[in-house]
């Protein structure tokens, strides 16, 4: 019997809020990730900006935690045939103070491999808290993109260098991706060497929004799962759901 029929629920019911924090990641899931997910048996798949991103100053990155799990819970409980998760970058979380995402500090000391799950925990585990002892942990499903967004677009480092309308870039794309053994999420997040800070220093004027949509478009998604373990893991979680 698969989770949706265990609830009491028909698979024509079940739909999915993906919470991303910027119309990049909005665009990815609403023409990639949404038809295959319906595919897969989902009614609807959507996106849902955390914060208003769209009227956010830039400089203050993404909402605090406090305000975005409200959105989170609040949608939970308004709508008990749902299910939800997250499209996050690890490296923008806020780490301490009153905007702090549960477990992003710790997972800063951690090694690459742990610090994913260290947080998706933690978030998981707030939510909980929030929700009490009858809410059912399998309708709520973190993830965090390691290290960010740009990442993901090391998958293939030509369609990359494709899609943004600079193909004299794949070698140098490529010449990153290759550093890291484990794959495009090892990438990692200081403010010298994270991946966009990477794709900055080669492309003057690197607009996300814009290109990051472009880029990704060109890759499509069967390149990240298998380059992105950890992405897989959540994207077949999700398929898995209904079965």
């Amino acid at each position: 019997m698969n989770w949706a029929d265990a609830l009491g629920w028909n698979d024509c019911m079940v739909r999915l809020l993906i919470h991303v924090e910027g119309e990049t990641e909005e665009t990815f899931v609403n023409e990639i990730l949404a038809p295959h997910l319906c595919r897969r048996g989902y009614s609807k798949v959507s996106a849902r900006l955390v914060g208003n991103a769209r009227q956010r100053d830039r400089r203050g990155g993404i909402r605090a935690w406090n305000a975005v799990s409200k959105d989170i819970v609040n949608h939970l409980k308004e709508d008990p045939t749902c299910l939800a998760t997250t499209m996050v970058d690890y490296y923008a979380l806020p780490q301490s103070g009153g905007r702090a995402w549960p477990g992003r500090e710790a997972a800063g000391a951690m090694p690459f491999e742990q610090k994913a799950a260290a947080v998706e925990s933690a978030l998981l585990a707030d939510i909980c808290r929030e929700l009490g002892n009858r809410f059912d942990t399998r309708r709520f499903i973190p993830f965090v993109i390691m290290h960010e967004f740009e990442g993901l677009l090391f998958s293939d480092c030509q369609s990359f260098s494709r899609g943004i309308g600079r193909p004299d870039l794949a070698v140098e794309f490529q010449a990153i991706r290759d550093q890291f053994p484990l794959g495009p999420e090892e990438i990692n997040d200081s403010p010298e060497t994270a991946p966009s800070k990477r794709v900055k220093k080669l492309v003057e004027g690197y607009e996300k929004p814009l290109l990051g949509s472009l880029a990704v478009l060109e890759i499509g998604l069967e390149a990240i799962r298998t380059e992105c373990p950890h992405f897989n893991a959540w994207l077949t979680h999700l398929e898995d759901w209904l079965r």
